[in-house]
């Protein structure tokens, strides 16, 4: 199973991608995401377990943007390599037909059992409306001092920064592919994230922004989605192809990758934390994220293509939107914290399962219909 392929004459005269492809555009499945999934919702839950200074949840939320914006890259490339074009509007109707509907459902339980006191926290309608039309970032950050939301809830900044995201990137991506060479795009997507980190130099060093507005905001998170699609449109010369097939190339690629990664998360420094850390993990991703897609029955990368973990992987979305929630309201069920995380996990399992079943199922029949 190759990550790479050379694009058809007619596209590559068109936008000059004449290059391989990085993208994986062979195979309908693209191997290792949903095991890259599982291990994001793992992190993050630990983390919000208890863990937090053990397990980096923060690094969870960076993969899930990383995958994001590979991901949904990599469906662009396909499409308007098929097409010479984009449907925009039946790319907004997949998304709001695949995040809105759990979202939905995990507020209007939360904010129902909160308003009746049987969940700890407040409810209002300004607080469930923002985070229904992923503003919740900035709702926590600049309109809610008073921290007036459900407890749980906030895990929901991470869905605005994305659909912040995708509300203008399809516009961008059709308007590069259509204009620029197409090997240059990954150029011009890398100086967006130059411009990010630099706008986070300039919040933290001469603005004295708090930590929490260089990690929550939009702003300030965009390019870990971009090192995705980043990863998504490069190209490289065949040679250079065949080199990085190289087992001691591999080997020595995804080293460097886990040993960057583990870097940012060993250096305490505050101002480094909050600026150039995330840059290095979006640099540290790529090669893991490449190699764990175009080998993805080498170690350690098989284990994400187990079938238990692709299946975690799928219910990752509905275990995200309520973990926290649960965790949140399980201390009647003992005094031990441990089998209270325990029943938190499996409700979380559960109505995940469940969701998968009776809603997400029937639509992914729906949004089928608009590819």
């Amino acid at each position: 199973m190759t990550l790479a392929r050379t694009l058809t004459a007619d596209s590559a005269n068109a936008g000059g991608w004449s290059a391989v492809s990085m993208v994986h555009t062979q195979h309908k499945e693209i191997p290792s995401l949903d095991g890259w999934r599982a291990v994001a919702i793992a992190i993050v839950f630990l983390s919000h377990a208890g863990l937090g200074r053990i397990v980096p949840g923060g690094l969870g939320v960076t993969i899930f943007f990383f995958l994001s914006g590979y991901l949904i890259t990599t469906l662009l490339v396909r499409e308007f390599s098929a097409s010479q074009g984009i449907h925009v509007r039946h790319f907004y109707l997949r998304r709001v037909l695949r995040l809105t509907p759990p979202l939905l459902l995990v507020l209007v339980l939360t904010y129902g059992l909160t308003y009746s006191g049987l969940f700890t926290g407040h409810a209002s309608w300004s607080g469930f409306l923002a985070q229904l039309f992923y503003f919740a970032n900035y709702y926590a950050l600049f309109f809610d001092n008073g921290h007036t939301l459900p407890q749980g809830t906030g895990v929901f900044w991470s869905l605005a920064v994305e659909e912040h995201f995708y509300f203008v990137f399809p516009a961008l991506f059709i308007f590069l592919m259509r204009r620029v060479d197409h090997r240059k795009i990954p150029l011009y997507l890398a100086g967006l994230c130059v411009l990010v980190l630099l706008w986070r130099y300039v919040l933290v060093l001469h603005a004295g922004a708090s930590m929490e507005r260089t990690y929550y905001a939009t702003d300030t998170r965009i390019d870990s989605i971009l090192f995705g699609c980043i990863l998504a449109l490069l190209s490289v010369p065949p040679a250079l192809h065949a080199a990085l097939q190289k087992p001691a190339v591999r080997i020595g690629s995804v080293t460097l990758g886990l040993a960057l990664l583990l870097a940012t998360l060993v250096i305490r420094d505050g101002v480094f934390r909050e600026t150039l850390r995330y840059s290095l993990q979006g640099l540290a991703l790529m090669p893991l994220f490449y190699y764990s897609v175009s080998h993805p029955r080498s170690f350690p990368f098989r284990l994400l293509n187990l079938r238990w973990v692709q299946r975690i992987g799928i219910y990752s979305y509905s275990i995200y939107l309520s973990h926290e929630v649960l965790l949140s309201n399980v201390d009647w069920v003992s005094g031990n914290a441990a089998l209270n995380i325990a029943v938190a996990l499996l409700l979380s399992l559960a109505f995940a399962m469940a969701v998968d079943r009776f809603i997400d199922a029937p639509l992914r029949r729906v949004r089928a219909r608009f590819r």
